[in-house]
């Protein structure tokens, strides 16, 4: 299995991008969201990969880091939603508003993705709920232990925050939603709907 692919950029295409790497020519389909942060033609690029072997070939699938990788291979868990669904949803809303929708079960965020319509957008948001908050919970484990101790703990920014909101934002929609709920659960889904408009 390919899992990280080094190389030269060679071309990009329209969700599309060859990379050199030891000589042989990759053609990896990537988000647009990745093909926005390229670096020109010719310099070197690094991607998470990730290989899906079908009856008609194989496919590599290129991602920025880890947990975009991560989530494309949650969403291809959901029955109905294959690899395009995948790249448009990560491509098009963004890793962090993908898992915010599915933590906030706001399935109208995840329709705004091309082909995805209410009945995919509630399967995905039903069945992933779970791990997503289990993915939220280890991305901030691994980041307060990169993090030196700062101010007092506050769960909810730390939540937002490891969602991979930044600090203002996380900060702001914390306060309004505290002041609509009890609780940093109910509080938390408060947030992540008004930031994921």
């Amino acid at each position: 299995m390919i899992a990280r692919l080094r190389g030269e950029l060679l071309e990009v295409g329209d969700g599309v991008v060859v990379v050199e790497a030891c000589g042989v020519g990759y053609e990896v389909m990537v988000p647009e969201s990745v093909l926005l942060s390229l670096p020109p033609v010719g310099e070197r690029v690094d991607l998470r990969i990730r290989q899906v072997f079908r009856e008609d070939g194989v496919t590599l699938y290129g991602f920025a880091d880890a947990f975009q990788r991560r989530l494309f291979d949650l969403l291809l868990e959901v029955k109905g939603c294959g690899p395009k669904f995948g790249l448009a949803l990560i491509g098009q809303l963004g890793e962090d508003a993908v898992a915010g929708a599915i933590q906030a079960q706001d399935t109208r965020a995840l329709c705004r993705a091309t082909g995805v319509g209410p009945r995919l957008a509630e399967r995905i948001a039903l069945e992933l709920r779970d791990k997503i908050q289990e993915e939220a919970l280890a991305r901030r484990a691994q980041s307060s232990a990169c993090r030196a101790p700062a101010a007092p703990d506050d769960e909810l920014v730390d939540a937002l925050l490891s969602l991979g909101y930044r600090r203002a934002e996380a900060e702001a929609a914390a306060e309004a939603a505290r002041s609509q709920a009890e609780g940093v659960e109910a509080q938390l889904r408060i947030a992540l709907r008004s930031l994921a408009r």
